[in-house]
């Protein structure tokens, strides 16, 4: 069912998705969608905290740490990280931002986005700290907007980044 929920509204958004979509898909009963979500809210926020495992833990905050040896290379590394996500067939954009400006931020759903928004503006907030900058919590403010800037320009055909935004000698194929 939450695999079923993930594909629907990722490709097509929280409003424009039905629970009877997403019982007909996973292929399941009625019941059985209801007893493991009382509401369609519940599945989204669901599939939010799988994003946020996914995307947030298990793509940016996993792979900038292991392409980046220094605090100063983990935040530019999320941005090759962003590189290769635009690039690839599985681009769909920020589930997080779009359920935000799909719900608003007022709706419990556009709420929890910003929560888990927050969550990766705390990563870069982290690496910030580790840096030794001066303001962290205001360079990861600065920082998340580029990232987010750069996911919304993704979206509108810009996919790529390149030339790669930093580079170490040390990693085959990164310049």
């Amino acid at each position: 069912m939450l695999t079923a929920g993930d594909e629907l509204f990722s490709r097509r958004g929280i409003r424009a998705v039905s629970v009877y979509e997403v019982i007909e898909r996973s292929r399941v009963a009625r019941a059985t969608f209801y007893r493991h979500f009382p509401s369609k809210a519940d599945l989204v926020l669901a599939f939010l905290a799988r994003r946020e495992q996914q995307w947030t833990l298990g793509l940016v905050k996993a792979e900038s740490e292991r392409l980046g040896d220094t605090a100063e290379e983990r935040l530019l590394a999320i941005f090759d990280v962003f590189d290769d996500w635009f690039g690839g067939d599985a681009f769909e954009g920020c589930s997080f931002i779009s359920v935000l400006l799909q719900m608003g931020a007022d709706h419990p759903l556009g709420s929890a986005s910003i929560g888990y928004l927050e969550n990766i503006r705390a990563i870069v907030r982290e690496h910030a700290e580790e840096a030794g900058l001066r303001d962290p919590d205001g360079f990861a403010r600065s920082w998340h907007i580029l990232m987010k800037g750069s996911i919304v320009s993704a979206h509108s055909g810009a996919s790529r980044l390149r030339p790669r935004i930093r580079g170490h000698p040390s990693r085959p194929g990164r310049r």
